[in-house]
């Protein structure tokens, strides 16, 4: 019998695009070949009375998923999670501008998290039940409701588990199954791709695919590059609320740092393919799809050593510590100069590709249709 599952994730998984939604994405697609049948939504209560299993994705968005697993518990449906976990602590105390950090500062984790939905409600209007439930119980009270709901989890890494489990100890004794996030190596296969001659101008460039935002360091990046002798080439939209940033970027970069905006995710292979190096130097990464993607096509990575991305890239790639110029100025120039690693494209395709993690998240779901 096939399998239907029902995905859900928060309201603006479209209209501003970030991982989990490429993750939502490949997921649902390598499901589907695997002979489930696997729809989307945002919707908060959608009719679930069709669905074997109920996937919900982001924890740290319990204003959404909180309803939506309330509306799967209520219809007695079986819930798996993924948690996508990710600690915005630090960036928040040293990386967004100055009343920002003042506020984190005097915050705790879960109180600026409960800060940022009431100012997502008051200034992107993000308003919806679920927005009201949590301004009236809490943050991390909310969360602990969507764990109490959830049958298996289905973090991207052991390290996230091990974030879920120190957080939230309620999530002691629940079952988990380590699921990998991915690239596909099917479109991103160097021996597959020939870029066409308007990408010269990018050759051996020091690429960096991800949304414009404090989080993900692209000023500390720039400022790194002043002075070498390769372009930097910025790929992705300035995140809500985070506009000012861009332009900050945009006022003070040096002439080798090039600004594209949003690309179509099938045109990556061609910018993959003429550079050298893929830069992701954030706050935090769980793991990092770009790099997976860049590492897949051949680049030298130089990334942030803060979340998961030592659990997935090991050795293979050149770790920077995202508040050091000094640090992410060295590892660029060391993956410059380095020989391309084909070992770590290698590792990719043995560990990270969607198809695993298909596999891995069916192991999930056996977990949770045979519970109790």
């Amino acid at each position: 019998m096939k399998l239907k599952v029902l995905f859900q994730s928060r309201k603006s998984l479209f209209s501003v695009p970030g991982g989990d939604t490429v993750q939502i994405l490949k997921t649902a697609e390598a499901l589907r070949v695997r002979g489930c049948k696997v729809d989307i939504s945002t919707d908060l209560e959608p009719d679930v009375s069709n669905y074997d299993i109920i996937h919900l994705f982001n924890l740290i968005r319990p204003q959404e998923i909180y309803p939506q697993a309330l509306n799967a518990s209520r219809h007695k449906k079986k819930i798996a999670l993924s948690t996508i976990y990710v600690s915005f602590g630090e960036s928040d105390k040293k990386g967004r501008a100055e009343i920002g950090r003042f506020i984190a500062r005097l915050l705790s984790p879960c109180q600026m998290e409960y800060a940022k939905a009431l100012a997502r409600s008051l200034v992107n209007r993000e308003v919806n039940k679920g927005t009201l439930v949590l301004l009236l119980h809490g943050f991390k009270a909310l969360q602990e409701r969507v764990i109490e709901m959830t049958d298996v989890f289905l973090p991207n890494s052991r390290g996230e588990m091990g974030r879920v489990l120190a957080d939230h100890p309620k999530s002691l004794g629940k079952d988990f199954v380590v699921v990998p996030n991915a690239a596909d190596v099917h479109l991103f296969d160097p021996s597959t791709v020939s870029a066409s001659p308007r990408f010269e101008r990018y050759k051996r460039s020091v690429l960096c695919v991800a949304r414009i935002e404090s989080l993900k360091c692209q000023f500390e990046l720039a400022r790194a590059m002043e002075g070498l002798p390769w372009p930097l080439v910025l790929i992705g939209r300035a995140a809500p609320n985070h506009v000012a940033y861009y332009e900050r970027i945009k006022r003070g970069c040096a002439p080798n740092v090039l600004l594209l905006g949003p690309v179509e995710h099938h045109l990556l292979p061609q910018y993959y393919s003429v550079a050298k190096v893929h830069a992701l130097v954030s706050w935090f990464e769980t793991t990092g799809l770009s790099s997976l993607e860049a590492g897949a096509m051949g680049c030298n990575l130089v990334i942030t050593d803060k979340g998961d991305t030592r659990e997935y890239f090991k050795d293979y790639a050149f770790y920077c510590q995202p508040d050091s110029i000094e640090s992410i100025r060295r590892a660029i120039i060391q993956a410059h100069e380095a020989p391309a690693n084909p070992e770590l494209r290698q590792h990719i395709l043995e560990n990270y590709t969607w198809e695993k993690t298909a596999e891995k998240t069916m192991e999930g779901y056996e977990i949770a249709l045979a519970s109790a």
